[in-house]
């Protein structure tokens, strides 16, 4: 009885905690543009399916969504840790949408962190993920010292976007073999883009076989995206391909991707 009253228990805290959010970080082996084009359009068709979706730019090299959206001048999560502003004032809805915080602003102007800094940022961003939508997706880098400015993001699923191009394939792989040796043996998502169903499949078959047979590490497929002239057209706009053109074949994969993406992790659904 003991047991089942505890089980009671649990069971009402959870009920109550509501649902865990789900953060990814999504890593990329293509141009950083293709990168922000993709992560606005998956933003958008995950919102327009009825989820609440935040996506947190923590570039800080390239070019990263907040920049793409125009949302970047002002504060982010870095002040909040260090008391220079509220949370709420780095927290921005824009039309696609969902919302968008940056980690911190550009590293041309903010001065890297402290130690004790960098433990407040990551309780932030705990916080920011707390008060968020049930999706956050981090767009994010993997700096050569192999440390995420929060720690969160390596506990997170991650996913890497891969194109069709050899280059793209093989910093990909690369880029694989050198989270595996930082993280340890844990799955990673593929999401191929600018590929047909059936080139996008040879890609993941490929990159599959070989992280399996050399670095004892499973991929998962996340699906793929066309290349699409709608896309280029819809960010010309400001807009989202699935808003602007909802019938283009880019937008029939996002919201099939969306549509996967939110039923299920990376370690379902292994075919492409």
């Amino acid at each position: 009885m003991a047991s089942f009253d505890f089980d009671q228990a649990e069971g009402l805290r959870r009920m109550l905690a509501g649902p865990k959010p789900r953060i990814v970080t999504f890593l990329s082996a293509t141009p950083q543009d293709d990168k922000g084009a993709m992560l606005v359009n998956l933003g958008a068709s995950l919102a327009q399916s009825g989820n609440d979706v935040m996506i947190v730019d923590a570039c800080t090299r390239d070019y990263g969504v907040a920049q793409r959206l125009g949302v970047d001048r002002g504060p982010g999560l870095l002040q909040v840790a260090r008391q220079e502003c509220a949370l709420n004032q780095v927290i921005h809805s824009v039309p696609q949408g969902f919302s968008v915080a940056t980690l911190s602003r550009t590293a041309r102007r903010d001065a890297a962190p402290s130690a004790d800094e960098a433990r407040r940022l990551a309780k932030t961003f705990d916080v920011l993920v707390k008060q968020s939508g049930s999706i956050i997706m981090v767009d994010g880098e993997f700096p050569e010292d192999g440390s995420f400015p929060v720690p969160i993001m390596a506990s997170s699923e991650i996913v890497v976007q891969v194109s069709t191009s050899a280059a793209s394939i093989t910093n990909a792989y690369a880029l694989i073999k050198r989270l595996s040796q930082q993280l340890g043996r844990r799955p990673f998502g593929i999401l191929v883009t600018g590929a047909t169903e059936a080139e996008a499949k040879v890609v993941y078959d490929n990159m599959s076989s070989a992280a399996t047979r050399y670095l004892a590490v499973t991929l998962s497929s996340m699906g793929s995206v066309p290349a699409d002239e709608y896309l280029h057209r819809a960010a010309r706009l400001g807009r989202a391909v699935v808003d602007a053109f909802p019938l283009a074949g880019a937008s029939v994969a996002f919201r099939r991707l969306a549509g996967r993406f939110a039923r299920t992790g990376m370690q379902q659904g292994r075919a492409a």
